[in-house]
């Protein structure tokens, strides 16, 4: 029986990291790294993000505020303002537009 080498088993590894990368954000107006990611969300009506395994939907915003469903969990962000934990993720606000939102979100 064959053994792996170890170069075998690097490649092996690196492949299954980036798969599990991928696999962190699943909506096109998501860019994510290791452990962040940038998220935008549409400033309409059951407009929502999948990122890291969570769902955040939009609900409401003003020209600084923004309130959102993140993991079941009802958030208001001000733009400015620190993160706040929700599901083992640190959210803020990155901007408000007439169009859109971006949250930078990363794990704790």
């Amino acid at each position: 029986m064959l053994k792996p080498t170890p170069r075998l088993a690097a490649v092996l590894s690196s492949a299954a990291l980036g798969l599990a990368l991928l696999a962190g954000c699943s909506s096109d107006n998501v860019s994510c790294g290791l452990d962040q990611c940038t998220v935008s969300i549409d400033r309409e009506t059951n407009a929502s993000a999948s990122f890291l395994g969570v769902e955040a939907k939009f609900l409401s915003a003003d020209a600084d505020t923004v309130t959102l469903e993140v993991a079941g969990e009802q958030l208001s962000l001000t733009k400015g303002q620190q993160a706040v934990e929700v599901a083992g993720l640190m959210v803020s606000l990155d901007s408000v537009t007439s169009d859109q939102i971006g949250l930078q979100v990363s794990r704790q």
